[in-house]
C-alpha cells in the first residue's frame, strides 16, 4: 500500500468531515476574531491534538471489528437511535443559539488550548466517522489495517483538520455574514445531517437483515 496514499486519504477524510460549519471550527474562526491568530492556533492545537487520538482509537476499533458483520449490525443499530435522538433533540427540543457581538475578554493561550482539548473531547462524531470511512476504504482496498499505514493515514487526519482550521482562522472575516446564518441555523443544520445519517443507517440495517 503506497503510503503517499494513506496519507492523502487521511487528509481528503479529514477535510471532507470538518469543513462544514460546526462549534470546533466556528468557535477557532471567533476566537481568532475576537483575540488574534496566536489565541486561535493555540486552540486549534489542543483540538487536533484530541482529534488524532480519536483518529487512531476510531481505525483501532474499526480493525478490532472488521470481519464480524453481527458487531456492525449492532452498532448500526446503536447509531440509529442515537442519532435519531438527537435529530428530534436539535430540530425539535433545542434552543435557537444566539450570535453574540461585541468584544469578549481576553485569555490566555494555556485557557484557549484546553478549551480546544475539551470542545473537541466532547464532540464525538470523529469516532464513529473514521470507523466507517476506515472500514470502507478497507473494503475496497484503499486502506490497511497495519500500523504503518495507520500511522501515516491518522497524519493524513492531523494535517487535514490542521488545514481546515487555518482557512476558519484565516478567512473568517470574509465570510462572517454566511457563517452567522450558519451559527443562527445551527440547530437545524446539525439536526438535518444527523437525520439524513439516522436514514442511511436504518436502510443499511433493513437490508442486512434482509439479504
Amino acid at each position: 500500500m503506497n503510503l503517499i496514499t494513506s496519507l492523502f486519504l487521511g487528509f481528503v477524510t479529514a477535510f471532507v468531515g470538518i469543513t462544514p460549519p460546526g462549534l470546533i471550527n466556528m468557535t477557532a474562526a471567533k476566537v481568532n476574531l475576537k483575540e488574534g491568530k496566536r489565541s486561535a492556533f493555540w486552540f486549534v492545537l489542543g483540538a487536533v491534538i484530541v482529534i488524532f487520538f480519536q483518529a487512531y482509537l476510531a481505525i483501532l476499533f474499526a480493525q478490532f471489528i472488521e470481519g464480524r458483520p453481527d458487531v456492525i449490525v449492532l452498532l448500526r443499530e446503536v447509531g440509529f437511535g442515537i442519532f435519531t435522538s438527537l435529530s428530534i433533540y436539535f430540530l425539535l427540543i433545542a434552543k435557537k443559539p444566539k450570535v453574540k457581538k461585541g468584544k469578549i475578554k481576553k485569555r490566555s493561550t494555556s485557557t484557549r488550548f484546553f478549551l480546544g482539548m475539551l470542545l473537541s473531547g466532547l464532540n464525538f462524531f470523529p469516532i464513529p466517522y473514521y470507523v466507517f470511512v476506515s472500514i470502507t476504504l478497507a473494503s475496497y482496498n484503499l486502506f490497511l489495517f497495519d500500523m504503518t499505514n495507520v500511522s501515516v493515514f491518522v497524519t493524513g487526519v492531523v494535517l487535514g483538520s490542521f488545514f481546515v482550521f487555518y482557512c476558519y482562522v484565516t478567512f473568517f472575516q470574509k465570510i462572517q455574514d454566511k457563517t452567522d446564518y450558519f451559527m443562527r441555523n445551527m440547530n437545524k443544520i446539525i439536526g438535518t445531517i444527523t437525520g439524513v445519517i439516522s436514514l442511511i443507517t436504518l436502510i443499511n440495517i433493513i437490508r442486512y437483515y434482509l439479504k
